[in-house]
């Protein structure tokens, strides 16, 4: 069977333009798969929950700047992820909490622990225990990885409701940069206000150690602020991201460009 030249021309014709859409719906595929499994998932599978945008840092009034890590530039949050090293992580092997020195201490001399600084800063109406004015006893508030109205007491039986989480985890610091720190400023690390946050205590066991590429949280009112929170820390204390993580970070941004760093004084 033979076939004329314009025939011809016309089946080279049509088959290009059938690669060509192959090799579209391809490349969209890919596209939607990297978005996915970055932030994607998280809108795909969580429903909306709404709650706070924002979290405090530091209240001037009583509690005092936590010196040994480096400022954080006031400027877009894009713009300082964009300067974090980017590597893959270390051993976690011989993580040991010890490593980030005594849990809670008075980072900021100011005669409280760090968790009674933060339960006081982030609580409302907080009431303190008998003969103390630093112990906090109860208070409530917008919870802002949940974004639920939640009441704190303390208490054996209640106390681990509340809990305050280090935004970027210690475990997660450890393997990306925290084990070139000296002994001192991992403790600082762990006690700065600028990376701790009271939190819903089932949502902060469900985060773990986890990244923004391994967890958000439920409040998408609050993910941009999160996000811009730790990179603003991971800037301060030169630590890395890895490429999941920063991709994640940059989908979570696409909808907040003009998101800043978190640099309030701490």
């Amino acid at each position: 069977m033979s076939i004329t030249w314009s025939a011809y021309k016309r089946a080279r014709r049509r088959s290009r333009q059938a690669w060509t859409i192959l090799a579209l719906a391809a490349a969209t595929i890919v596209a939607a798969l990297s978005w996915f499994f970055t932030a994607g998932q998280f809108s795909a599978a969580d429903p909306w929950v709404a709650g706070p945008n924002e979290a405090p840092v530091y209240n001037p009034l009583w509690m005092k700047p936590v010196r040994g890590a480096a400022p954080v530039t006031a400027e877009k949050a894009a713009d300082a992820l964009d300067r974090l090293p980017v590597k893959g992580r270390a051993p976690k092997s011989d993580y040991d909490r010890a490593a980030f020195g005594q849990a809670w201490a008075d980072a900021d001399r100011n005669g409280c622990d760090t968790r009674n600084d933060i339960l006081r800063r982030d609580l409302s109406a907080v009431e303190f225990t008998e003969g103390s004015s630093c112990k906090v006893a109860g208070g409530s508030f917008h919870e802002p990885y949940t974004g639920a109205q939640v009441v704190f007491r303390r208490g054996q039986e209640t106390s681990a409701a509340v809990q305050i989480d280090h935004v970027v985890a210690l475990a997660d610091a450890w393997q990306k940069g925290a084990q070139q720190l000296t002994v001192q400023q991992r403790q600082t690390f762990a006690n700065d206000p600028l990376n701790l946050i009271a939190a819903d205590g089932p949502a902060n066991v469900k985060k773990g150690a986890g990244d923004a590429a391994t967890w958000l949280p439920a409040n998408k009112n609050f993910r941009c602020h999160y996000v811009a929170r730790q990179i603003s820390v991971k800037a301060a204390y030169k630590l890395w991201v890895t490429q999941a993580e920063k991709d994640a970070m940059k989908g979570v941004l696409s909808s907040c460009p003009e998101q800043q760093t978190i640099y309030s004084s701490r």
